[in-house]
C-alpha cells in the first residue's frame, strides 16, 4: 500500500485540513509556499496518466476540494497554484494522484 492509501486510511498521522467521503486535504510535509497542501483521492489512482473516464467524477471532487481548501486558508481570493505532476519526469514522486494547492505567495511563470 503507498503512503498516500496509508494517510487516506489514517494509519500515518497527519495534519488534516479539509475531507470528505472521497478526498483529503493535508499539509505537505516539505512545503514550497507558506500555504502548501495535497488534496489526495481516497481511492487510488497511481496518477493523472492513469486515470480513466470512471475516475471523471473523482477527479471533479479533488479539484473541487483544492478549491475549497483554499478558501479555508485564506488563499482563496488573492490567487493560488493548483500543480498535478503526471510522472517521474514531472517530478512526481509519490505515485497516488494529489493535487497541490500552493499560495501565501506570489508565483512566478514559467514554473520549474
Amino acid at each position: 500500500m503507498c503512503i498516500f492509501c496509508k494517510i487516506a486510511n489514517k494509519e500515518i498521522p497527519t495534519k488534516v485540513v479539509l475531507e470528505d467521503d472521497d478526498w483529503l486535504a493535508f499539509h505537505d510535509t516539505n512545503p514550497q509556499a507558506p500555504t502548501h497542501v495535497l488534496v489526495i483521492p481516497k481511492r487510488h489512482v497511481a496518477g493523472l496518466r492513469e486515470a480513466t473516464p470512471e475516475d471523471q467524477a473523482l477527479l471533479g471532487k479533488v479539484l473541487l476540494g483544492a478549491q475549497q481548501v483554499a478558501q479555508k486558508l485564506g488563499i482563496g481570493d488573492s490567487g493560488f497554484r493548483t500543480v498535478i505532476n503526471s510522472g517521474a519526469n514531472a517530478g512526481q514522486t509519490v505515485f497516488h494522484l494529489h493535487v497541490h494547492v500552493l499560495g501565501g505567495r506570489a508565483m512566478g511563470w514559467p514554473p520549474g
